[in-house]
């Protein structure tokens, strides 16, 4: 018989910290074009260059963590018949933690035995292991170390299912997730719906994203003959599967550089697009799904030092080698597809094992194709899952919740007033309901602009809580009486738009009234898009000196100080900085660029030597061998500095 209860996961954590107060104005780390798209089709390429944004606004970055976890416990939903055991951790994303086939007593996903943010993420954090539901952009979602709604729903056929979901803000979108298992299923059903209220065409991109345990003989599966390879040099091209020249492209261990694998799927696959990993007996994790999550990619870490050191740094230094197949709506993660006006979109994937001949899934690639499909028959028939899709969409989506088991963010709530107050067409209000109790302090000044026009104005020396994005929004701090936070916020609004002269007047008018670090900073930032960096760099400076202790914009000073070409400067800046701020690792790392620029490797090699941890490295991030050969050019790089992504 199918349950549903709570439960919890105690491990070690690195708690992801507060969010940055800092608004993300200088654009997204891997920004629009940052791919050779030369050798795809025509039409891959145009997708690839539509729906991009400039920034994460509305959202705020998570990169105030560290490296020292805790032992720490979270909450969990387990859904449990019998034959698996699916645990979801709703304040992490909806994190899928563990799938267990129960008949086996084995693990079916890649599961850390601790839990560590790193930088890899759009808004920063991110956290390994699991099936991770990405929404937004291209990227893992904002959600990934954010929570989502949870409750308890009725699924297909009656048995308790999860549900969550949240109001996605970049997009303007309401998702859903809701899982379920079905009696005496060998499959864990997860049926997703987008929701688009908006009277206009939106970019959607969604990926699942699933980790699996990789040994040195796991095959990675999916019904194609090429791939659309990306790795590190930026290039998208087209490979063979299974082998490319002399590259083997379905055994993950063997690759030798990270990249991506997105599988060039045929148009008729019956309706069931899937991807399977599948260890040397045959064994493992199938996903599949109804036809409208088309795409299927392989990523795996290669085979390079650095490859592994990534992985021990997400993981601990005993976790084991692991790579994700993954399932999304486009044929690349370089895409983005057109949501028409008020469209629901929604599709079914399931996840379960897989019990193969290892003699037909490790032999000639049609016949392990055939072999896949001949087993995925069985578990997860394409009319099994038709079936589920059109009870999904027509019942069980839009039931509402039958219980609740845990809250997201407050966001949803005031798109509800809003909405309401401009008379838009309101959110679905049965299916995913946005309580007024989830209402907090970041979203208290928005809704006092709702109800009464005004903004209400906080201490310029604290940086504002949160931030909103859109037309209607702009149009409502037009209105309110003037002060500089309501100046302010028109000029992040215009900024986050890529209308740099209009922000930079904002921005102006926001200090004239009563200066603050914020506008300081954001006006700098300004100054540093339009290629002042002389002016950047003096107005950080001062943003920095009125809040001292936020060390990300101690960060932002010191490195527009190296790029406008004053190391010196750069190095007094870090010597006045309070010792709260001052050790952290990304400082350190910028200290050190700052010795190798003023023509003093000696104290840079001294930094080096002595060690240097920076929590916030982002992935495919050189900077430390790079360094570590300029300031110690006799000496190999020591494996603690190796995040090299190739051999």
């Amino acid at each position: 018989m199918t349950s549903i209860q709570r439960g919890s996961l105690t491990l070690p954590m690195s708690a992801v910290g507060p969010e940055n107060p800092l608004p993300p104005l200088a654009g997204l780390p891997d920004g629009a074009g940052a791919v050779d798209l030369s050798e795809v089709p025509a039409d891959l390429a145009a997708a690839a260059r539509y729906g991009h944004v400039r920034s994460m606004l509305p959202y705020l970055t998570q990169d105030d963590y560290r490296r020292a976890p805790e032992e720490s416990t979270v909450d969990t939903v387990v859904l449990d018949n019998g034959l698996l055991r699916a645990v979801f951790v709703p304040a992490l994303g909806g994190r899928l933690w563990s799938l267990t086939d129960l008949v086996a007593a084995r693990e079916l996903l890649h599961v850390p035995t601790l839990l560590q943010p790193a930088n890899l993420a759009l808004r920063n954090a991110w956290f390994a292991g699991g099936v991770e539901w990405n929404i937004g952009t291209r990227g893992h979602s904002p959600f990934t170390c954010a929570p989502l709604h949870a409750a308890q729903v009725r699924g297909p056929g009656g048995v308790p299912a999860l549900r969550l979901w949240e109001w996605e803000r970049l997009r303007g979108l309401v998702f859903q997730v809701d899982a379920w298992l079905a009696e005496d299923s060998p499959v864990l059903h997860v049926g997703v719906r987008v929701h688009n209220p908006q009277p206009r065409e939106v970019p959607l991109y969604w990926w699942s994203n699933t980790a699996v345990a990789e040994t040195s003989r796991t095959r990675v599966l999916a019904p194609s003959t090429s791939a659309f390879r990306t790795h590190y040099s930026g290039k998208l091209s087209r490979v063979d599967v299974p082998v490319h020249r002399e590259l083997e492209t379905t055994y993950p261990a063997g690759i030798p550089d990270a990249a991506d694998f997105f599988h060039d799927l045929p148009e008729d696959l019956d309706g069931r697009p899937w991807i399977a990993a599948l260890d040397e007996t045959g064994y493992g994790l199938a996903q599949a799904s109804t036809g409208r999550l088309r795409g299927r990619k392989l990523f795996c870490w290669g085979e390079s030092v650095g490859g592994r050191h990534w992985q021990e740094w997400l993981g601990g230094p005993d976790t084991g080698p692991y790579c994700e197949i993954q399932a999304g709506l486009a044929r690349t993660q370089y895409e983005h597809l057109p949501m028409p006006a008020g469209a629901d979109w929604t599709w079914v994937e399931t996840y379960g094992p897989l019990r193969t001949d290892p003699a037909l899934v490790h032999g000639d690639w049609p016949a392990a194709v055939a072999e896949v499909t001949r087993a995925l028959d069985q578990t997860s028939p394409a009319a099994c899952l038709h079936a589920a899709l059109h009870e999904y969409t027509e019942v069980t989506a839009t039931l509402p919740p039958v219980a609740s088991l845990s809250a997201g963010s407050g966001w949803g709530a005031v798109e509800r007033h809003r909405r309401a107050l401009a008379k838009e067409n309101p959110l679905p209000p049965e299916s995913t309901p946005f309580a007024e109790d989830t209402l907090g302090p970041d979203q208290v000044p928005w809704l006092h602009l709702l109800r009464t026009g005004e903004l209400p104005e906080p201490d310029p020396a604290l940086p504002p809580l949160s931030y909103v994005d859109g037309a209607d929004w702009s149009a409502r701090l037009a209105a309110a009486p003037e002060h500089w936070a309501t100046a302010y916020h028109r000029g992040v609004l215009a900024h986050g738009a890529g209308a740099l002269d209009e922000a930079a007047d904002h921005y102006r008018r926001s200090l004239a009234l009563n200066s603050s670090p914020w506008a300081l900073r954001a006006l700098a930032l300004v100054a540093a898009e339009q290629q002042d960096l002389t002016a950047a760099a003096r107005l950080l400076r001062q943003a920095l000196a009125a809040a001292p202790e936020v060390w990300q914009l101690a960060v932002e000073t010191v490195a527009i100080l190296l790029q406008a070409g004053d190391p010196c400067l750069a190095l007094e800046v870090l010597a006045g900085l309070p010792p709260s701020v001052a050790g952290h690792g990304r400082l350190q790392l910028l200290r050190v660029q700052a010795h190798l620029a003023a023509g003093q490797p000696e104290r840079a090699a001294e930094l080096l030597r002595a060690g240097i941890e920076v929590p916030d490295l982002r992935e495919g991030e050189i900077s430390l061998d790079h360094l570590w050969a300029q300031a110690c050019p006799d000496t190999p790089l020591p494996a603690h500095y190796d995040f090299r992504m190739h051999v």
